[in-house]
């Protein structure tokens, strides 16, 4: 409808405004469904590969890497060694203020057993950290085959980044199991945890991809 001047009439305008703010609204919340699915998806995927993942049952490697950040871990690690499933053990991201003494203690181990075949690394201070450190020792040590040790919320982002450090090198996930966190997420706290750990691994997963 037009007024005398020719002028399209707000009553026709209006209307018209009204639905493309409308349909605006709704691709823009169709957009953040999908991105929500997508995430909620890509979240479920990410706690089934990590509660799906199997130690060996033979274990056979030159060097063993224990990333510390659980208490279960070094116990873990030190057990390996004891069972001479490898040759030397590297405790990666140690407290700058934390001895070997004081490592053995916790893990029970025989003093003779550290003396020899254990060592510390007090440089690293995340996960990328401990990949780099952890392919210096190897490549000190000669080593073409590694198990690495760690939570098994974190096994995935561990290997992603130690893959990215050492291409050329062997790695065999051992995840160790961590209390409450094992399993579907199910408290506060956990969930939290996991989500974040999803995030680092998805940005993990980013930088190998564009080789930053």
């Amino acid at each position: 409808m037009s007024d005398p001047s020719g002028k399209p009439s707000t009553e026709t305008r209006l209307p018209d405004a009204q639905h493309q703010r409308a349909g605006g609204l709704w691709t823009a919340l169709g957009v953040v469904l999908c991105v929500l699915v997508v995430a909620v998806a890509g979240f479920a995927s990410f706690t089934g590969q990590s509660r799906k993942m199997i130690r060996p049952a033979h274990l056979s490697v030159d060097g063993i890497v224990v990333l510390t950040g659980g208490p279960e871990r070094i116990p873990a690690a030190v057990r390996l060694l004891e069972q001479k499933t490898a040759r030397r053990l590297l405790i990666s991201g140690v407290y700058p203020a934390t001895t070997a003494r004081q490592l053995r203690r916790i893990t029970k181990a025989e003093a003779g057993l550290f003396k020899c075949c254990v060592d510390l690394d007090k440089r690293a201070s995340d996960t990328r950290g401990n990949a780099a450190e952890a392919a210096s020792w190897a490549a000190r040590h000669k080593f073409s085959k590694l198990a690495v040790v760690t939570s098994d919320y974190h096994i995935l982002r561990a290997n992603v980044e130690f893959s990215r450090a050492m291409p050329d090198i062997e790695l065999v996930a051992y995840p160790v199991a961590s209390g409450d966190v094992t399993g579907a997420p199910r408290s506060f706290s956990t969930c939290r945890l996991w989500l974040s750990e999803y995030v680092k691994y998805l940005l993990a997963l980013v930088r190998l991809q564009v080789g930053n």
